[in-house]
């Protein structure tokens, strides 16, 4: 078996919501984290991604934190509440308290964490200076939380000022597209020690993306998480995640 086997769980940033490939699946850093972990190694490496688009922070531990230990892995990558974050009433502490569990739990099995803070992506939403602000506090408190912790593996997104333009993101203005994931890529790759390809921090800008503006954004983007709200729906339900049969094993693509 490879000596790496690297596990993802999270919600749709770690899904990669928003890096849609042609066939209509979404790759993401993750994926790409992963791929080039295997590629920078000259390496085969095992790889499972048990994260779904939608999920709010504790949701995604109860449901995928321990089979994602089941598997005996080396390493583990957690991020989550973003989607909390969107909620009227977000308690910054209980997040951070979610975090601390899977720490905790990560040192009970002997797994290196990697945590991550997700990208901001407050420039182009409605209320956006809400979700900076708890952006913000979340961010800090979780470093603050794990200051003390440096065997914890750290890639930290939120205060990436160059990632937060609308040149890294999908026309949702929620979810990072190729570049901003190939961005967040390169920062995990570089947080375990390796190198990540250069051009990953500055992919060419992707041409005639459509910029929805005004009613228009609201209608196609808005709306419909306001619909999932009132009716208590998300929109990872029904969904599997794309890695959580088992490992997937990744060879190296390059020497």
């Amino acid at each position: 078996m490879a000596s790496v086997r690297y596990v993802a769980i999270g919600d749709s940033f770690t899904e990669g919501v928003g890096d849609e490939l042609p066939d209509g699946t979404v790759r993401g850093w993750a994926d790409l984290a992963a791929q080039g972990w295997a590629d920078a190694t000259g390496e085969p490496i095992q790889y499972a991604n048990l994260a779904i688009r939608g999920k709010l922070v504790q949701p995604i531990v109860d449901q995928q934190l321990e089979p994602a230990l089941a598997l005996k892995p080396t390493h583990l990558s957690f991020n989550g509440g973003g989607n909390d974050m969107l909620r009227p009433r977000t308690g910054i502490e209980r997040i951070v308290d979610v975090f601390d569990h899977v720490l905790r739990r990560c040192d009970d099995a002997g797994v290196q964490l990697i945590v991550l803070s997700g990208a901001n992506p407050s420039a182009g939403l409605p209320l956006g200076q809400i979700v900076q602000g708890r952006g913000d506090r979340l961010s800090h408190a979780v470093e603050e939380m794990i200051r003390s912790r440096p065997d914890v593996i750290t890639a930290y997104n939120w205060f990436d000022r160059e990632l937060a333009g609308p040149e890294f993101w999908s026309v949702d203005r929620l979810h990072m597209n190729a570049r901003g994931h190939h961005r967040v890529a390169a920062r995990v790759l570089e947080s375990v020690g390796l190198a990540a390809p250069a051009e990953w921090w500055h992919l060419p800008e992707i041409p005639d993306i459509p910029r929805l503006k005004g009613t228009a954004y609201y209608r196609e983007h808005v709306a419909p998480w306001v619909r999932r709200r009132l009716t208590g729906t998300s929109s990872g339900d029904g969904r599997a995640a794309k890695f959580g049969g088992g490992w997937t094993e990744l060879a190296p693509l390059s020497s």
